[in-house]
């Protein structure tokens, strides 16, 4: 069950007191029996109050699913929703770019399927997308290491794109981890990687809405120095601010990763500065980054997690790595309330497990999505996740306040969903505190292998929280 905060048990308590006669007359219990009879009451009581019940709408029932490339966590994004209506994009059992809409909130979906094949095979190789502010749906797909794949919707509200286009025509042949993010006014950010794993840089694309057109914005702003690169993470705020959290590789080897680093800027990505408000001297390198937390290497810490950021620029990551000597690695939050870099270790997971190598992984857990919501003074978050301890279901743990190791555990699905990891509507839990989760059951082998699976369901599951009862 998840609780509310103590001072909503009163409530329910109250309210019984009209059968406090009726129990007296029937039962004659003493004192203690009547009082924990009423407890339980109201346990029962103030779970129904907030109970989260899901619903779910089927896209289509033929997603690729012989590797995880349709769920990997850091799809930016699997779904988007503008003005009033969602977009979703995903691999179809022919590894064809497949783009869908409906109604928000809709039951019944508008499915295209483009002229576009993605090498499915590769779970790095995901569907991006976004809408600017005119309408346009944008679209990224197939990339690792490569050349940039990219094309635009034909009209707005269009589920049709054209052909491939070109952003700058410079460094973009070495493609990987297209992002797309959407920034007050309607113009677009694109965050890539340019060079591999190890030795790679951070590179930053701008669209206008009003010349249609990309511009370069950062060229190399995190530098690997040719011998690290970053695996980062990026929220924006209401207010329009980018804050940038990320962890270094040495190595195409997973067990290299370490530390976690921050960045933020107020311009739209032209000018950097730390959570202090130091400006970065541009290219940020290891030797002159802010750290939230030292990390060591092989902590099993992983890459590419999750970040939000509140209306008033409050920053929470999400993450999981084991604190040495603790062999079970565990999901983690850092977060900042302008006091200084705190962390929260979570603490449920009981069994260890070990990272290295290099391609994509066989874990046993989903890297972590966070979603965070006002609760009173405090903040309450959901970390979204995935665990072979529970049968790996679609779950989310809730704590009422962050500062807190108070978790609850809430299961979102009754059955596996294999080697899936969470992905959902940014736009939609920024602007209206809805949830709405991409999900369907995916296979992955150790190493960039795959299986030879048969297509499965691609849903959209949707949980909203009961803010009226967490406040």
């Amino acid at each position: 069950m998840i609780f509310p905060p103590k001072q909503l048990y009163i409530i329910p308590l109250l309210r019984l007191t009209k059968y406090k006669n009726l129990i007296t007359l029937n039962f004659k219990p003493d004192f203690f029996f009547v009082l924990i009879l009423l407890l339980c009451f109201s346990i029962l009581k103030v779970d129904s109050l907030i109970a989260q019940t899901t619903q779910t709408s089927t896209i289509s029932e033929n997603g690729w699913a012989n590797n995880s490339v349709n769920t990997v966590i850091f799809r930016k994004n699997s779904l988007v929703t503008f003005q009033n209506f969602q977009y979703a994009a995903y691999y179809d059992a022919d590894q064809f770019v497949v783009l869908a809409k409906r109604k928000t909130g809709g039951k019944t979906w508008q499915v295209q399927k483009t002229q576009y094949k993605g090498d499915a095979t590769d779970a790095h190789k995901s569907i991006s997308i976004i809408v600017d502010g005119t309408g346009i749906l944008h679209v990224a797909w197939g990339q690792h290491n490569n050349d940039l794949n990219y094309a635009k919707g034909i009209a707005s509200g269009a589920l049709q794109i054209g052909e491939k286009l070109a952003m700058v025509s410079e460094k973009e042949n070495k493609v990987s981890y297209p992002e797309f993010y959407k920034i007050p006014g309607g113009d677009l950010l694109f965050f890539y990687r340019d060079g591999g794993s190890g030795n790679g840089n951070l590179m930053i694309n701008r669209y206008s809405v009003k010349t249609k057109s990309w511009t370069r914005v950062q060229n190399g702003m995190i530098d690997g120095e040719g011998k690290r690169n970053a695996y980062w993470q990026v929220a924006i705020d209401k207010s329009g601010m980018l804050h940038l959290s990320w962890v270094w590789r040495e190595s195409p080897d997973v067990a290299s990763n370490h530390d976690l680093c921050y960045a933020k800027s107020s311009d739209g990505g032209l000018t950097w500065q730390k959570s202090t408000g130091e400006k970065y001297n541009l290219p940020i390198i290891e030797s002159n980054a802010e750290y939230a937390l030292k990390i060591p290497q092989k902590s099993e810490l992983i890459n590419q997690t999750s970040m939000y950021a509140d209306a008033n620029g409050k920053v929470f990551i999400a993450g999981y790595w084991r604190d040495i000597p603790n062999e079970i690695p565990q999901y983690h939050i850092v977060f900042n309330y302008g006091q200084g870099w705190k962390v929260n270790a979570l603490s449920f997971r009981k069994t260890p497990f070990s990272l290295s190598g290099g391609g994509t992984k066989k874990i046993p857990i989903s890297r972590p999505q966070i979603i965070v919501w006002p609760n009173g003074k405090q903040y309450a978050v959901g970390i979204l996740f995935r665990d072979a301890e529970r049968g790996s279901k679609a779950s989310i743990a809730i704590n009422q306040d962050i500062k807190t190791n108070d978790w609850r555990i809430q299961d979102l699905t009754t059955e596996s969903v294999g080697e899936w990891e969470p992905s959902y509507d940014t736009e939609l839990w920024k602007y209206k505190t809805i949830l709405n989760l991409y999900l369907q059951k995916v296979n992955q082998v150790d190493g960039e292998g795959q299986t030879v699976s048969k297509p499965t369901k691609i849903n959209v599951l949707q949980w909203k929280p009961n803010l009226e009862n967490l406040q």
